[in-house]
């Protein structure tokens, strides 16, 4: 029993591997790209301004690997692939990102940034291992709290939203053990690497394995110190390149890596797409061809050590060891060169009349050879063990994960509350009329081609329903509550294809509410209010100004707006047009009248910032343009923008409704609120 145990953790940990190299497919497919665009920034010139240009372009996706391989993890280990996820993964790679930082460590400890660790430097910079530890952290917590349903008091924070905060808390406490934990590593590491500095050409060869073993870690970088650079004193880059050295002996650090990037992982990448399974040879044949081009080319090899680096752990292993063999028949047959970013073609090139580069002509000899090690035993391994390379997993298909249904075993009351809306909004015709799918947090938001063929009445009596407002002929809102996302989300699923949109048992009569309107009590007639123009919305008790937050001049809204675009909040006649430009006065069809004031105490600019496109007597239509408004010229005189809607003298019966700020959507001419009578 216990065997069969051991095997049941053995598959399930290696389909999670599986399930985290396929993950890995996205960002990976980026990268080669970038490696092509750094190569060639280092062969050209390095005074040639395009030089200087291709260089940043690749570096500046190179250099965000680590927050690249978080959001793909994310996104494909987490069981429903939503921005949220990756959100919370970008957030948790962020967080431990800045608190390992050597200046913010320094802070910490009160020391000068002279004396901080060096394990807090170079070793934490866009570490892979933080970006695969936040990336798998967040798609743990997506998929295990991310239909958690808090208390009222706390709704807003429910679901999706939770996740980034659990995540950010997660990677704090990830954070404080490497804090304590990694100085030792590093030392440790240091170490180890000094100790086989003394070997000799075996030294280089355990080197070059351990070098490509602790790839996935971001460790590696505190062993290439060491051999590189001026830790230990070998600095073997540095003394190649300046020509202070011992023919033969300086350089074998690096030279026995140009046969494994520009000949041996090539070779295995030919190996992976020969044993692709047919249908799968077109896209594995594609991303191979330029992994391959990019190791060869520029020596940037994470592309293809990363597509098979979990998903065939094994293979990995025999990549290191190989990597190792190359670097110790490079050190004893003293065939010696250098590399300044990595070991291509472009540093190979660079590097041959160096006068410490010491036979470097038999290291495409060595190429060769290890090309054919590594493509027979590539080949041999995938077919003998049935390793899951790129293109060999029955489970990959060109459709992304994200579009694979997701049936849920039970029909709760979200889903019920979602196939009756669903019905409601046109049943079959549904995804047709249904053009905009959106909800803030507390109802559904949609945008149709008519809402008359909605049944408003079944709406009125879905079962979750609070209230149904028809705002116009496009526009519905459905109040759900602080619930609303777990009702959206099935209503989606529904519309994607994802689920049935038919009740599993019919309703029971105590599902179906019996006390929902469309207007509140002790009010027969609504005027909807729009959003004047695109930015944040403002209850009048937070604009800057104490006439209008007073609300003496009536009650309404403000929008603090991001263009100049101001449109019109409601359906009416233009009445007036103030000689400054600065507001203009709306009168409703029932009579009410309304004022937009663009802008504070703008009267003194004398209408300079405003180009009117009305005139009085003119009839528009909420979301018409009204004016262009200069923002920058307002904001250039001290003055603020805000745009505010005021409706006047309204009735004593009437009232003024507006929705919270945090449920608008930032877009001018949606539904912000009502006037009611």
């Amino acid at each position: 029993m216990l065997h069969l145990a051991q095997i049941g953790v053995c598959e399930i940990m290696k389909d999670y591997f599986q399930r985290m190299g396929r993950s890995l497919m996205l960002p990976v497919a980026v990268l080669p790209a970038a490696a092509i665009l750094t190569g060639i920034g280092n062969w050209l010139p390095a005074t040639w301004f395009i030089s200087g240009v291709l260089k940043l372009a690749g570096g500046s996706i190179l250099d965000i690997l680590a927050l690249l391989f978080a959001v793909g993890l994310a996104l494909g280990m987490s069981n429903k692939k939503d921005g949220a996820v990756a959100l919370a993964a970008v957030v948790g790679y962020a967080l431990t990102d800045y608190v390992l930082r050597p200046e913010n460590i320094a802070t910490l400890f009160g020391q000068k940034i002279t004396a901080v660790n060096a394990a807090f430097g170079t070793p934490t910079h866009n570490n892979v291992l933080f970006g695969i530890v936040s990336g798998l952290v967040a798609a743990a917590l997506f998929d295990k709290f991310g239909q958690t349903k808090l208390p009222q008091a706390l709704s807003f924070f429910s679901g999706k939203r939770l996740v980034p905060i659990l995540t950010a808390l997660a990677m704090l406490i990830f954070s404080i053990v490497m804090i304590v934990i990694w100085p030792f590593v590093y030392a440790t590491l240091v170490a180890f690497a000094t100790t086989i500095a003394n070997l000799g050409w075996i030294g280089a060869g355990l080197y070059g394995f351990f070098n490509r073993l602790l790839i996935p870690t971001g460790l590696h970088h505190a062993l290439n110190s060491v051999f590189w650079f001026k830790v230990a004193g070998i600095n073997d880059i540095g003394n190649f390149w300046d020509s202070h050295g011992v023919l033969g002996i300086t350089g074998r650090y690096q030279a026995g890596f140009f046969p494994i990037m520009m000949f041996g992982l090539p070779a295995g990448a030919y190996a992976i797409y020969r044993n692709a399974l047919p249908e799968q040879k077109k896209r594995i044949g594609s991303l191979m061809l330029a992994a391959g081009v990019a190791s060869f080319f520029t020596g940037v090899t994470e592309p293809l050590e990363f597509s098979f680096m979990f998903v065939a752990w094994p293979l990995y292993l025999i990549h290191a060891a190989l990597t190792g063999l190359s670097l110790a028949v490079a050190a004893f047959f003293h065939w010696t060169s250098g590399f300044g970013f990595s070991a291509g073609l472009v540093d190979y090139v660079l590097a041959f009349k160096m006068p410490l580069a010491n036979k470097p002509y038999m290291l495409l000899l060595q190429g060769v050879v290890f090309a054919i090690l590594y493509y027979v035993i590539f080949n041999f391994a995938i077919q003998k063990f049935n390793l899951m390379t790129p293109g060999r997993d029955p489970k990959e298909n060109d459709v992304p994960e994200s579009t694979v249904p997701s049936r849920p075993s039970t029909e709760d009351k979200y889903l019920r509350s979602a196939r009756v809306i669903w019905q409601a909004l046109g049943g079959d015709n549904a995804k047709d009329n249904l053009t905009y799918l959106y909800n803030c947090t507390t109802r559904l938001r949609y945008k149709m081609t008519d809402t008359a063929l909605a049944d408003i009445n079944a709406l009125k009596y879905a079962p979750g329903v609070m209230g149904v407002n028809v705002l116009d002929q496009h526009q519905i809102h459905i109040v759900i509550g602080p619930d609303v996302q777990f009702v959206a989300d099935n209503i989606q699923n529904i519309y994607d294809g994802n689920l049935s949109p038919m009740l599993a048992t019919p309703l029971k009569s105590s599902e179906i509410t019996t006390t929902r309107t469309t207007t509140p009590a002790n009010h027969t007639t609504v005027e909807s209010l729009f959003a004047v123009a695109d930015g944040q919305l403002l209850h009048l008790e937070h604009v800057k100004d104490d006439t209008f937050a007073s609300k003496v001049m009536g009650d309404g809204f403000a929008i603090e707006p991001i263009n100049g675009n101001v449109l019109s909040p409601i359906d009416g006649e233009i009445t007036m047009i103030a000689p400054t430009q600065h507001a203009i006065g709306i009168k409703t069809e029932r009579g009410t009248d309304v004022l937009v004031h663009m802008g504070i105490d703008t009267v003194a600019m004398n209408g300079a910032p405003f180009d009117l496109k009305i005139a009085v007597g003119d009839h528009v239509k909420h979301g018409d343009l009204l004016a262009d408004m200069n923002i920058e010229a307002i904001h250039q005189a001290d003055k603020m923008a805000s745009i505010i809607v005021i409706c006047l003298e309204l009735p004593e019966t009437a009232t003024v409704k507006i929705d919270d700020e945090l449920d608008f959507d930032g877009h001018g001419g949606n539904y912000v609120g009502q006037i009611m009578y």
